[in-house]
């Protein structure tokens, strides 16, 4: 590390000298060293391969990345008060002692609060009764002392409610451990269970966890373990292992709480396999894979109800009964029909109904089922929101809780007594100082250049004019399959009340529209997500939501493969782009199985081993198609320990951009050193994540 200091010491100190000289900030130059990445469809050269250190430890590599820092910490100092006024606005509209809803489940009433100063939630529980006193089940902000990083992951009380057992991280790699609390003593015990991942099940002896090991090196779900407490983790039961790597893994316990059940999933096929709670060692198949059959399983009062897009594209909802075998879609008989205009999302099932949680002209909402089988839309009041179910524990409830938020409205928790129809409001989220009557959302369609039409959902201010000049900030994913619902964000409202305009461009490869609209933005169908968040934004320029040239576009993960698309494509269209944990090396990425996430992604992006997959993602990859022109300013964040998109692409990405832009315009590269993915834990680090770019972008805007 002494090294590392050194270098950043020496880019202080050219910094420093430059500005005595009135000269700007001089970026870090790692070194060229010629690389050959081989395939079997051509062998390209990568002269920032050596960037790559899987131990975190090189010196080398430490040092570029502290030199980055420092160069980000001088770029940045211009703006460093107006990050720091974001950031004290951002975290002023936040509640500081706020709290969940409780809910209700085996006799106990369960919440999360937050503690005034406090970066981490309590999770607390009541007994059932008149006057109950808290039960502090995991203070994590106590748990979190000390700790650059912290996480709990899945918790779960025993079914007799004498134990929880949760999993932790405390480094950002998604590699969790397993602790047990007995709720009696206190006492914690460390049960030598690591490398897993955050899901757990108990079993019905309530002595018996279920979890997931990882594979060590690809981070992969590999297998489901039997783990007794208080024996050796070595001696823990194989219950089942996936030898396919394309697979995930997750775990359920069924509504009927009769059933623990695994799930193995990939973009093209899942298998769901279920075992009785009370001895769960033999698990029946559900029903087989199958390539492109993708289906969900839940139990309650005496059947099945299976959600599949067998022979239904946008799904369909089918029920078998529990008193014959598993394993033959003969036996299923329809539930819910098929609609080529709405995709069914998820399910819940209650006693006396069923809700459904499906998508209908790019909107999630709720319908109802009840057992009459008459159907009800949830009601909504603005035309773009997000609904979504809320804590539903028990399924013997009368009435639905859900979520509803917008990109005007805080989240909002509402019971609905499906009898009466009644709507309750049980809470929103208190974002102190904010009138929502003051906002106004809207829904837009803008043309792609093959005539589609992308959803987009917009937010700005009152009193706002359409008359060309306003600055727009345009968020986009579209990946997966995974949909950018328009949410509420108490940061996005420091951009609002600055006059920008807000938007969140719904492209293909997500699945706003239905099953469809991911097939046509994956695979040899990429370029349409890159090609529909352009076509968005010239589309609002033209209709005057925002002036010429005044336009930033921000995405994460694989939205920053997006950004990196965008870039190259059309660099003459923003002024700034945020790419936050970029997956910009898209070939050389997917040509390593080593790399967490490869092989569980080659039907999503393709096996570039295949030669026609090769040359289409080559094509697009930001990282391969860098060239000599003026790119905009770039603000470019990744974490070290991040285990989902490798620091080592934004770094190489980033020394690349730096070789070819002819812009003057700054790239910076922000490094965070002890976290993950997600980026800082806490209840605030990610606003300070935030408050730095956006202070970035809105300097490059010129918004005062």
């Amino acid at each position: 590390m002494r090294f590392a200091k050194a270098a950043a010491a020496a880019v202080l100190f050219a910094i420093s000298a430059g500005a005595a000289q009135a000269q700007a900030p001089v970026p870090p130059r790692p070194a060229k060293r010629p690389h050959a990445v081989e395939a079997p469809a051509g062998t390209r050269n990568d002269d920032y391969y050596w960037l790559r250190d899987d131990t975190r430890k090189n010196p080398e590599v430490l040092a570029h990345l502290a030199a980055e820092n420092a160069y980000a910490d001088a770029v940045l100092a211009p703006v460093k008060p107006l990050k720091e006024a974001l950031f004290k606005e951002i975290t002023g509209r936040v509640k500081p002692d706020d709290a969940s809803v409780p809910y209700r489940q085996r006799g106990y009433w369960y919440a999360s609060r937050f503690e005034a100063g406090k970066d981490y939630p309590v999770l607390t529980r009541r007994k059932d009764q008149v006057g109950a006193a808290e039960e502090v089940l995991l203070d994590q902000t106590a748990m979190a002392q000390g700790k650059g990083f912290f996480k709990v992951g899945a918790w779960v009380v025993s079914p007799d409610n004498r134990r929880l057992a949760w999993t932790e991280d405390t480094v950002g790699r998604q590699q969790f451990v397993l602790k047990v609390k007995d709720l009696a003593t206190g006492k914690v015990t460390e049960e030598g269970v690591s490398n897993i991942e955050p899901d757990l099940l108990w079993a019905d002896d309530n002595r018996t966890l279920l979890y997931i090991e990882k594979d060590p090196v690809t981070l992969l779900s590999k297998r489901v373990k039997a783990h007794a407490l208080g024996t050796p983790a070595a001696a823990d039961r194989l219950v089942y292992e996936e030898p396919d790597d394309a697979f995930y893994i997750n775990l359920h316990r069924t509504r009927s709480n009769g059933f623990l059940c695994i799930f193995l999933w990939s973009t093209t096929a899942n298998e769901e396999r279920c075992a009785p709670a009370a001895a769960p060692r033999d698990f029946a198949v559900v029903a087989p894979r199958e390539k492109d059959h993708l289906y969900q399983a839940d139990h309650l009062n005496g059947r099945w109800v299976i959600r599949t897009n067998w022979r239904a594209p946008n799904y369909r909802l089918v029920t078998q009964p529990d008193n014959q075998p598993l394993g033959d879609k003969a036996r299923w008989t329809d539930f819910v029909a098929h609609d080529p205009a709405v995709f069914i999302e998820d399910v819940r099932l209650f006693d006396g109904f069923t809700a459904i949680e499906e998508r209908a002209g790019g909107v999630k909402r709720l319908r109802l089922l009840k057992a009459d089988g008459t159907s009800t839309v949830v009601a909504a009041d603005e035309p773009a929101y997000t609904m979504g179910f809320g804590d539903n524990a028990e399924p013997d409830a009368a009435a639905l809780r859900y979520t509803y938020t917008s990109l005007a409205t805080p989240l909002s928790t509402y019971d609905l007594d499906v009898a009466t129809g009644k709507r309750t409001l049980l809470k929103q989220t208190s974002v102190i100082g904010y009138d929502a009557s003051q906002y106004v959302t809207e829904r837009v369609w803008a043309p792609a250049r093959d005539g589609t039409k992308i959803p987009v959902s917009l937010v700005y201010r009152k009193g706002f004019k359409r008359d060309g000049t306003a600055a727009l900030y345009q968020h986009g994913y579209g990946s997966y399959g995974s949909s950018s619902d328009p949410e509420f964000s108490p940061a996005v409202v420091s951009l609002l009340d600055r006059g920008v305009v807000y938007a969140i461009a719904h492209v293909r490869g997500g699945q706003e529209m239905g099953r469809a609209w991911y097939d046509q933005g994956r695979l040899m169908n990429k370029a349409n997500s890159f090609t529909d968040f352009i076509d968005v934004t010239r589309h609002l320029v033209a209709q005057k939501y925002a002036a010429p040239g005044r336009a930033a576009a921000m995405g994460r993960s694989a939205g920053g493969l997006l950004m990196g698309a965008v870039t190259n494509m059309a660099p003459e269209d923003y002024r700034a782009i945020v790419a936050q944990v970029p997956f910009v090396d898209v070939v050389t990425t997917m040509l390593d199985e080593t790399i967490p996430l490869t092989t569980n992604e080659f039907d999503e992006w393709g096996n570039p081993k295949v030669p026609a997959y090769y040359r289409y993602m080559l094509a697009y990859s930001p990282y391969d198609n860098v060239r000599p022109t003026a790119y905009p300013a770039i603000y470019v964040g990744t974490s070290l320990w991040d285990s989902q998109v490798q620091y080592y692409e934004p770094a190489k990405w980033v020394a690349r951009l730096r070789d070819n832009t002819t812009s003057g315009q700054p790239i910076v590269f922000r490094v965070n050193m002890e976290a993950g993915h997600a980026g800082k834990s806490g209840r605030f680090g990610r606003f300070s994540e935030t408050a730095e770019f956006y202070a970035f972008v809105l300097d490059r805007l010129g918004v005062e």
